[in-house]
């Protein structure tokens, strides 16, 4: 087919199909107009053949077919979406047999530069003959032209030139196409003109999932010295571009799935085959599979009139001895949720996790690269080995975890990006096992503050137990000789499936029955906290109290019921309540006292703090600045507390600098 035939039957289809859309394009200042490529195939087999074989040209033809409607606009563009199966490629399976084809890629945007002018077409003037020299740049390099038709060899006057806007993207292969653990592969992505206009540019933010259609082109690689490389580089210049939200609302349920899953939230025994389905290769540890379980169906993220918002995702932390399971159950909840990430704590960094700013090579600047917690935006992170992980590279996770954006500022960028990601973390204690001769909340590692952001925080503790090891001992070895790994009691696929639906459908709302229940707790838990001296122990905040009521959302979404009913309620208490009561204990008082995680010092020790220092206080009036600390722990002993509960506190004082040691066995206030 020529091209005078090719204008032809694409101005025939334009004036037949996309005449309305033409028009509205037109009337809004649009400057390319999307073709749907089946459409196109419907109305002629030859053209759509021509356009996957010789895209530039017959994208060329459709182009001026369009000027031919009289529109008084220049550079319009047609994008073309879509392709046919045959067209759609892995990254990973891109070679030299489809340079300057029409390809449809799938992947998620890493890496994105700025956006800068790109010359397409130079004009020269010879000064000898006036003659003007037309000069199209289709190279990375400016091309000025090497002689005129008078005979004039270099030196031509430089009149005027065309730009247009242009940017690159890296795109990656996304985690859910990949099999095992293949590393994902990387395709740098060219747009330009629209396609990087404010309105594209959201589209294409750091960890968005995107389809691209464009054309396969091979770039030079340029040598030390200048010369250029046998081996060329790959690069898709994007023709269209279509976001595709990738989460929980992206699973296509179909009819016949959504009459099986709501005869599934039927089922009397729902709770207990849900908990079944979440790890069937771990035995035991019930509890935290049900937490598992309602945190893959999440609470209802609330947006305010005040532009406020309260988070709906609940975070989960593990911690455990080695080999408890903890591994394996991260990695099951990977498999479930439809979009998800597994980080190690050894292989992260802050930047890993959150985003970071790389030099582009490309267009000569800084681009910003998204990390896991930002790529698995609706979706969920698993964390192992948070203990491992540097205090400066866990700090940079508090922000995602609460107010669940990142912000960035470095090398001129400045920019915040969306990270709604439920976070399940794994850690071991202090000294790799729980010593069952210390309390528990004393062994865990981890700062104050990002403990006091998770909701929910287990002990999974590997004690010796005659019966229970002989059951794990038989549920372990049963599991070995029978090679499928045991019978799920919901399919994973359907599982995926129910849960996708509730997270679509389902935002349950708070019945007074339920905000009662958890307000009665939520009261009586805070009464208990009288101590002694007049001194009250915290067992509980705010924060558990958003979890409590995030929890029980979940709990309603599990049943697919709009409604969150008292027993919903009850569920979530009895889940925070077996959290806290492990972890949240003052072993002076025997109360709940949440200090205890989220401050490291319980409120009896505060107490005890606040005496020493009236003590030092005391004895400083009396002796003078320098006070032996004899004289101290006796004190002290007046007042029942004992010596190394002193000598403890002084070493606190001292950390905190509130007291110096000017000559050993004496201190002074600073």
């Amino acid at each position: 087919m020529d091209v005078t035939e090719q204008i032809e039957k694409f101005h025939e289809f334009f004036d037949l199909i996309y005449k309305k859309q033409l028009h509205q394009a037109m009337s809004k200042g649009e400057k390319s107009i999307s073709v749907n490529f089946s459409e196109l195939s419907k109305f002629n087999l030859d053209l759509a053949q021509e356009i996957i074989e010789n895209p530039e040209d017959t994208i060329r033809a459709a182009e001026i077919s369009i000027e031919q409607f009289g529109f008084d606009i220049k550079d319009f563009k047609v994008r073309i979406r879509n392709l046919p199966k045959t067209q759609q490629e892995m990254i990973r399976n891109i070679r030299s047999a489809h340079l300057n084809k029409f390809i449809q890629v799938t992947g998620i945007i890493r890496q994105k530069s700025d956006v800068r002018p790109q010359v397409t077409s130079a004009r020269f003037e010879c000064p000898s003959c006036g003659n003007t020299l037309t000069v199209l740049q289709v190279d990375t390099k400016f091309r000025e032209p090497t002689k005129c038709g008078c005979g004039r060899k270099g030196k031509f006057k430089l009149i005027s030139k065309e730009m247009i806007d242009a940017q690159k993207i890296v795109l990656e292969e996304a985690p859910e196409e990949l099999e095992g653990s293949e590393q994902p592969k990387r395709l740098d992505v060219f747009l330009k003109s629209d396609l990087v206009s404010p309105m594209s540019e959201k589209k294409t933010n750091p960890g968005s999932k995107n389809i691209i259609t464009g054309i396969l082109k091979e770039v030079p690689i340029i040598a030390r010295d200048g010369g250029k490389l046998t081996r060329f580089d790959l690069m898709l210049e994007a023709n269209h571009i279509e976001s595709v939200a990738e989460d929980f609302t992206e699973l296509e349920i179909t009819a016949e799935e959504i009459k099986e899953i709501k005869e599934l939230s039927e089922d009397p025994k729902l709770a207990k085959r849900l908990v079944n389905s979440i790890a069937p290769s771990i035995y035991g540890h019930e509890k935290v599979k049900e937490a598992l379980i309602l945190q893959l169906f999440g609470g209802v993220r609330k947006k305010k009139d005040d532009g406020s918002v309260t988070r709906g995702d609940i975070h989960i932390l593990l911690i455990g001895d080695p080999g408890s399971g903890k591994s394996q159950m991260l990695k099951r909840v990977s498999i479930v949720a439809p979009k998800s990430r597994y980080v190690s704590g050894k292989g992260a960094s802050a930047a890993g996790l959150t985003a970071t700013v790389v030099k582009d090579e490309f267009l000569r600047g800084y681009a910003l690269e998204a990390g896991a917690l930002v790529l698995t935006n609706r979706g969920i992170c698993c964390i192992d080995e948070l203990d491992k992980m540097t205090k400066e590279d866990t700090s940079a996770m508090h922000e995602a975890l609460e107010q669940q954006t990142i912000s960035i500022n470095k090398a001129n960028i400045s920019a915040t990006l969306r990270a709604e990601t439920t976070v399940l973390a794994a850690a071991n204690p202090k000294f790799g096992r729980f010593d069952p001769y210390e309390l528990i909340p004393k062994q865990i590692e981890l700062p104050s503050t990002l403990i006091n952001r998770f909701d929910l925080i287990f002990p999974i503790r590997d004690i010796p137990n005659k019966t229970k090891d002989e059951r794990t001992a038989d549920f372990i070895l049963k599991l070995h000789k029978e090679a499928s790994g045991g019978e799920i009691d919901i399919p994973t696929q359907v599982l995926k499936k129910y849960i996708a639906y509730a997270r679509q459908n389902i935002n349950p709302q708070m019945t007074d029955g339920a905000l009662e229940e958890i307000k009665e707790y939520y009261v009586k838990m805070r009464s208990t906290g009288e101590g002694d001296e007049g001194y009250k122990s915290i067992p509980i905040s705010a924060r558990q109290l958003e979890a409590l009521i995030r929890l029980s959302e979940a709990s309603a979404r599990s049943r697919l019921s709009d409604k969150v009913t008292k027993a919903d309620a009850k569920r979530a208490i009895d889940l925070v309540h077996f959290c806290l009561s492990q972890i949240g204990v003052d072993p002076e008082t025997g109360k709940l006292d949440i200090d205890r995680i989220t401050t490291g010092i319980t409120a009896s020790q505060r107490g005890t703090i606040a005496t020493i220092k009236e003590i030092i206080h005391d004895l400083e009036s009396q002796i003078g600045k320098q006070i032996p600390v004899d004289d101290i722990i006796m004190k002290a002993k007046d007042k029942g507390i004992d010596q190394d509960k002193t000598e403890e506190i002084l070493d606190r004082l001292k950390k905190a600098g509130d007291i110096f040691a000017p000559r050993p066995n004496f201190i002074s206030r600073l």
